[in-house]
């Protein structure tokens, strides 16, 4: 089965590319976002719980599987969920996610920015951030929870009878519909002790700024790790002015959609080096001094293969180990959710859904965090024909939006 992680980031990072094939660009450029100092923390928060979960998932799968996870969807399912944290809770949740320093109102606030310029920065993207909250009718929910969510996530909130077979299908059409179908359900079946559900949901849709020619699309050998050939992909070719950037543990190239604002980052380990190696070495400081490295790059071909794929993950252990256990527990704070507490995330569950082809690329992402009862070196081309990395981010904010492993691509026809 072909998996991917796929992580959406939050990091401070600007760089160009130059044309590549189309003469004619589809946009002037990036546009540049304000971003005040409190942003500016957030987003640094959010590059560290990027890492973090990425390395710890990484860790946790097969290496010879594709994986995708999106942190910006889990984080901001997460923010939300903390805000009906209290005591010892809250701060395990300000731990994972690096948000000491911060206020919740700060932490609400900046989020509310974020989501709003990621939404508008670019026209030519189309770019989808939903969240919603779904309660059992029967259970009381502290006005200031839900308001606080309503206010600066845009959450949907609804009170349903979860004893009712059609709230669950209510629940999964919202997703699908927020994922433009890509993502059916997040939510298999509903227990008689969960009493909430706080989901989001990313739709991505964007369209080469230098789109491929079909035509010049050809089937080619994909090789492993050890330099087997895994079987043919359909890899794409496109010569140009590219923004690249190699040191001896890989080599990357920068591939914009639309008017710049949003790129997806391929990075190839080199010859010699693994993709264990390459995650191992993705820290916030490196990945800066690598984005702020890159420069263009005359008349270079590149190689990359077309990929689709799904990737569900259950989250929970990944973030015990990052020291969110406490929420797990019996012991877990959730007064603001219900002053009776007695409250405790039984699961956080992950879907996500990549298409990378000549056109562009769409990529979708759900989470859902449930509540329940706890008691009753250069070259001439670059040729991406072996496992990579690659990263789908906004420019001006440095927002990473999907970040993900290939190990094998779509394969055949």
């Amino acid at each position: 089965m072909k998996k991917f992680i796929l992580i959406s980031f939050i990091l401070p990072m600007i760089f160009t590319l130059g044309s590549c094939q189309k003469t004619e660009p589809v946009a002037p450029g990036p546009k540049k976002i304000p971003v005040d100092l409190k942003s500016k923390s957030l987003i640094q928060s959010g590059n560290d719980f990027a890492f973090d979960l990425f390395k710890e998932i990484d860790r946790d799968e097969q290496k010879d599987e594709n994986l995708m996870i999106s942190p910006l969807s889990v984080s901001l399912a997460l923010a939300m969920t903390y805000n009906g944290a209290d005591n010892e809770t809250k701060k395990a949740f300000e731990k994972v996610l690096h948000l000491n320093g911060l206020s919740a109102d700060d932490i609400n606030k900046s989020y509310q920015s974020l989501i709003k310029a990621l939404l508008s920065v670019d026209p030519k993207v189309i770019m989808e951030i939903a969240n919603s909250i779904w309660y059992r009718n029967t259970f009381h929910v502290e006005d200031e929870f839900l308001n606080v969510n309503k206010t600066y996530y845009d959450a949907r909130v609804s009170a349903l009878n979860f004893a009712d077979p059609a709230s669950l299908k209510t629940i999964n059409q919202w997703v699908a519909d927020h994922t433009h179908n890509k993502i059916d359900k997040i939510i298999d079946q509903i227990d008689p002790m969960d009493v909430m559900y706080l989901i989001n949901a990313v739709y991505f849709k964007g369209t080469w700024k230098y789109q491929f020619d079909e035509n010049n699309t050809q089937e080619a050998p994909f090789y492993d790790e050890t330099g087997n050939s895994s079987g043919n992909a359909k890899m794409m070719h496109i010569k140009g002015d590219i923004s690249y950037f190699s040191n001896d543990l890989f080599q990357a190239i920068d591939l914009p959609y639309g008017q710049g604002n949003f790129s997806m980052t391929i990075l190839l380990p080199e010859e010699g080096k693994s993709l264990n190696d390459l995650v191992e070495n993705m820290t916030d400081q490196n990945w800066k001094t690598w984005t702020e490295s890159f420069y263009e790059k005359k008349d270079y071909s590149i190689y990359i293969p077309k990929f689709k794929f799904e990737y569900k993950k259950k989250l929970n252990d990944a973030l015990i180990s990052l020291g969110l256990g406490n929420a797990f527990s019996g012991t877990a704070d959730f007064t603001k959710i219900n002053p009776q507490g007695n409250l405790s995330i039984s699961e956080v569950m992950h879907k996500t859904f990549i298409e990378v082809n000549e056109e562009g690329t769409e990529a979708a992402a759900v989470t859902s965090v449930t509540i329940r009862l706890t008691s009753i070196g250069p070259s001439d081309e670059f040729r991406a024909d072996h496992p990579f990395i690659f990263v789908i981010r906004e420019q001006s904010t440095g927002a990473i939006m999907f970040m993900g492993k290939v190990i094998e691509p779509e394969t055949g026809s």
